[in-house]
């Protein structure tokens, strides 16, 4: 697929299942990638920080139980079916990107999860990198993805 290839990091694909602020911008983006306009990306780091972040919602009460199944089954079924049409490549996590990490925690004083961000957008050509997070926002920029922040803390 030619086109836009968009890595998304966990704080943005969880505005596509969590109602928040920006949520409209990751919901037009699963649409392109439905009509094939758009790939996807992401890291398989992603999808366990994704999961962990709906398990906390559900002991802190901000999830019911009945959506937080919804919710976690929506999100691990995209998964699957976002892979069998082709649209989303999951970037494994490897020694020799957490490697290639470990030079951006240095040089920007970021965790090691958001330096695999970088890393991962990079080794996938991604045209566009998405994020809540401003510091990863700042850091991406800087290592020359074009990043859009989406709110940000």
């Amino acid at each position: 697929m030619r086109g836009r290839s968009v890595y998304l990091d966990s704080s943005a694909i969880l505005k596509r299942y969590l109602n928040d602020e920006y949520s409209e911008i990751v919901e037009e983006i699963f649409k392109s990638a439905y009509r094939g306009e758009v790939k996807l990306a992401f890291s398989f780091w992603n999808i366990g920080e994704a999961l962990g972040i709906f398990d906390k919602r559900l002991r802190r009460g901000t999830l019911n139980p009945e959506d937080y199944r919804f919710i976690k089954t929506a999100f691990l079924a995209e998964v699957k079916r976002f892979t069998r049409l082709g649209v989303l490549e999951i970037v494994p996590v490897h020694s020799l990107l957490l490697a290639d990490a470990w030079k951006l925690i240095e040089k920007y004083h970021i965790y090691q999860a958001d330096a695999l961000q970088i890393v991962s957008a990079k080794r996938v050509n991604a045209s566009e990198f998405y994020t809540a997070d401003r510091r990863l926002h700042n850091a991406a920029l800087n290592e020359g993805l074009n990043s859009n922040l989406l709110g940000g803390e």
